[in-house]
């Protein structure tokens, strides 16, 4: 246990020292579980975003992006079930007044109505507040995770409406437009990368669990008697996709079924890819079989027929929905928590992340060999202007160049090039490899195409 956290200690401060991430408004004393990317996250999460989209839209012909908006029309959500259903189980500390998940505490076992949001206690277990240990009173409110804002102009007058508690809404919403004004060709899918919103009650963990999040969802329509397959073939797309693009190793990955009990009662099916990020496995992405429910509820409130005609089979069907629902912030703590190593070199610590190339915020980083000769620097300064259309490169001339690797070995930048005395007499340069440490000279005409072959 000491072990992990401290890897998470590592971390966390790797993140903040490296800008990678910072806590939200931390002039004012931070925002509770609410952070920002830094440069060098934007730029990861990017590359993630970016990697989804091509691989789960640009190279297949049957997932078409789109982008929605955060507010939609409060119905939708009394439609989906999320006014009523979307809870959890609260018991709050009478002592220090906070407020913590009952079926998180030690001991408790509960049961929850997915249809109506009511939670059943079956075992009551520790009455000892986990922050000051002062007593708990053993009773279980339902907690809405929704939260809300309000829209108009005048005051008195304004509207409740909710941020979205789950992106994907917005693609149910989209089914009939589309259906209507593109070619697609069914079985179909759409695919959005947006942001969520939760009233969360038990924090912490970092970006595991936040109040603002983003979720990369595809919903594939199909119809009934299909369903059963193609969720066995997007199960396996997804699993291999952490692997193959992420980097995630197979064996901190596994599938965990949704228990009767747990499982939403619409959902002919339910399974999770978990990853181990510390002691335990935890939730990357849910895959489920929703059958027809979000089209036919959201036709019910709409009183619009959300519905396909098949023109082979001359079938007109509800399809069922096939989700895929990722988050961006566990997907990218998850890539920091595989990737981070410590070696010793010399008796000195190195700390690098093994992070894919693919992934990595910059693709390399160009040195001179020393900041203070104009003809290294304006050597090195040309070739980094000549990469910067090609690549996300860094520049870095401060501190001896010892300094300057180990810089970029902890933002996990792949490959160092250096402008030494040698690079004025017959244009090479050295490159050195991250993970390796060596280093070998190549021709200045030849970096571009070095790093694109080794991204392939």
């Amino acid at each position: 246990m000491t072990k992990n956290n401290d890897l998470m200690e590592k971390i966390v401060s790797l993140c903040k020292r490296r800008g990678f991430v910072y806590p939200s408004s931390e002039i004012y004393g931070g925002f509770a579980n609410v952070y920002d990317f830094g440069p060098l996250g934007s730029l990861l999460a990017k590359n993630i975003r970016d990697i989804w989209i091509k691989k789960m839209v640009q190279e297949r012909d049957d997932v078409y992006l789109i982008d929605g908006s955060i507010l939609m029309h409060p119905k939708a959500w009394e439609a989906s079930g999320h006014t009523v259903a979307f809870t959890d189980p609260l018991i709050q500390c009478p002592a220090c007044k906070k407020r913590f998940r009952a079926d998180k505490l030690e001991g408790w076992q509960l049961k929850k109505d997915n249809q109506t949001g009511r939670w059943e206690v079956i075992k009551q277990g520790s009455l000892v507040c986990p922050d000051c240990k002062a007593n708990l009173i053993p009773t279980v409110k339902e907690f809405n995770l929704l939260m809300t804002t309000e829209v108009g102009s005048i005051a008195g007058e304004k509207s409740k409406v909710y941020l979205k508690g789950e992106s994907c809404q917005n693609i149910y919403l989209n089914f009939l437009p589309f259906r209507d004004t593109m070619t697609a060709k069914f079985p179909f899918g759409m695919a959005q990368i947006g942001k969520a919103f939760r009233n969360e009650i038990t924090l912490g963990k970092f970006l595991f669990k936040v109040r603002e999040f983003e979720q990369m969802d595809i919903e594939y329509f199909c119809a009934p008697e299909e369903s059963d397959k193609l969720y066995e073939e997007w199960k396996q797309t997804r699993f291999n996709w952490y692997i193959k693009e992420m980097g995630l190793s197979k064996e901190r990955l596994h599938w965990r079924q949704h228990s009767p009990e747990e499982r939403i009662f619409y959902a002919k099916d339910a399974w999770d890819i978990e990853y181990k990020f510390f002691n335990d496995f935890e939730e990357l992405e849910g895959v489920h079989n929703r059958s027809d429910y979000d089209l036919k509820q959201q036709g019910k409130f709409s009183g619009k027929t959300l519905d396909y005609f098949d023109p082979t089979s001359k079938k007109r069907f509800i399809p069922y929905i096939i989700e895929c629902s990722g988050g961006l912030q566990r997907t990218f703590f998850a890539v920091l928590v595989e990737s981070y190593r410590e070696e010793m070199i010399k008796d000195e610590k190195r700390i690098f992340l093994k992070i894919k190339p693919s992934l990595a915020p910059y693709k390399a980083a160009v040195f001179p060999l020393v900041a203070n000769k104009p003809k290294l620097t304006d050597k090195a300064k040309n070739i980094f202007n000549s990469l910067k259309s090609e690549f996300m490169v860094a520049w870095d001339d401060i501190g001896n160049i010892g300094k300057r690797y180990r810089r970029q070995d902890e933002i996990g930048t792949p490959w160092c090039i250096t402008v030494d005395y040698q690079t004025l007499e017959d244009n090479t340069v050295t490159i050195r490899d991250r993970d390796t440490m060596k280093q070998e000279r190549f021709k200045i005409d030849e970096i571009i195409e070095y790093i694109k072959e080794k991204l392939k």
